[in-house]
């Protein structure tokens, strides 16, 4: 039994291991790529509807800061502050940034709320590595996906924490995992039930998420003050909810990888989008367009299916 459990122990081990690996090569930058050939400008970078802020990925000593450029100009010269990231977002005057502490096993994170001049006002630090960051249309609510390891029906070594960071109320909710989900109409249990790519409606209220559980991905529709939420479908990852509130911009599993789509929620009638390349972000809405990571850039595709993906930021990740 001894014997066991120190391979059990071990094994664990390597898995985080591999986590804050994944996360230290991406945070030191991987080759090609140089800063220099990314013009950076003076200024300070600010929070603000006018400009996209991201995760620099441009190799040198600004990778992994958070940069801005003009939304009209994104290919242009950026902006980088002295905030690092691992991922970031933001909406109106609160900012959100996951940045995982280097050489801790297991591995835990550090949540930073900033304010529109990118000063940290608050600093939770969790289990786990960054994998998703939003901010909710009205500022107020933060929330995010960490991977952790260690849950014992997680086959793959590795399961999720959903968290939402309440700035009204000054508020800490590290795990969603409380929620009470019912799907047609009957309360579901499921001691493998996982939660992420959380994003709210402009109300504040409403909000959708993916429950994993049984090797089934939900998109479930919930309303935060009751805590409770309900099953629309399955086979969606990482909803984007948009604008208008009226559609789903999210990950379809295409073979062993995952394609940009947009469901209408009135009809649930699903589009795939006119990006051909396997896409593992949850997608931002930016007016009829979302936006993506991909190879260490940011690109832009239309919602409605037509067109071809643009190239909007290179050396760029993680676009708020």
């Amino acid at each position: 039994m001894k014997k066991k459990l120190l391979v059990l122990l071990a094994a664990v081990l390597v898995l985080a291991g591999v986590a804050v690996g994944y996360v230290a090569y991406a945070r030191t930058g991987s080759g090609g790529a140089t800063e220099n050939a990314v013009p950076v400008a003076e200024g300070e970078v600010m929070l603000a509807q006018e400009n996209l802020l991201f995760r620099n990925t441009a190799e040198g000593p600004g990778f992994g800061k958070v940069g801005a450029v003009p939304v009209g100009a994104t290919t242009g010269p950026r902006q980088l502050s002295g905030l690092s990231c691992d991922r970031f977002a933001f909406s109106k005057r609160t900012g959100l940034c996951l940045a995982v502490q280097p050489g801790t096993l297991p591995p835990e994170t550090d949540v930073l709320i900033v304010d529109e001049h990118l000063r940290v006002h608050h600093k939770e630090t969790l289990p786990g590595t960054p994998s998703r960051a939003r901010v909710s249309p009205d500022g107020r609510f933060a929330y995010w996906t960490l991977f952790v390891s260690g849950d014992s029906y997680a086959e793959t070594g590795f399961s999720t924490r959903a968290g939402v960071y309440d700035t009204q109320e000054d508020k800490l909710i590290k795990s969603i995992e409380q929620l009470a989900v019912f799907r047609d109409g009957e309360r579901y249990y499921a001691n493998d039930v996982n939660y992420w790519g959380i994003t709210f409606a402009p109300d504040g209220n409403r909000f959708y998420a993916t429950l994993g559980s049984k090797g089934h991905t939900y998109l479930i529709e919930g309303d935060f003050a009751k805590f409770r939420a309900k099953v629309l479908r399955d086979g969606v990852e990482c909803p984007s909810l948009s604008p208008d509130g009226t559609r789903v911009a999210f990950k379809k599993r295409f073979g062993d990888g995952w394609r940009i789509a947009v469901l209408e929620l009135s009809t649930m009638r699903e589009t795939v989008l006119a990006e051909t390349r396997l896409v593992d972000d949850q997608p931002l809405w930016r007016e009829e367009s979302v936006l993506y990571g991909l190879g260490g850039d940011i690109w832009s595709v239309k919602a409605d299916g037509s067109g071809a993906p643009l190239l909007l930021v290179p050396h760029g990740v993680s676009p708020g």
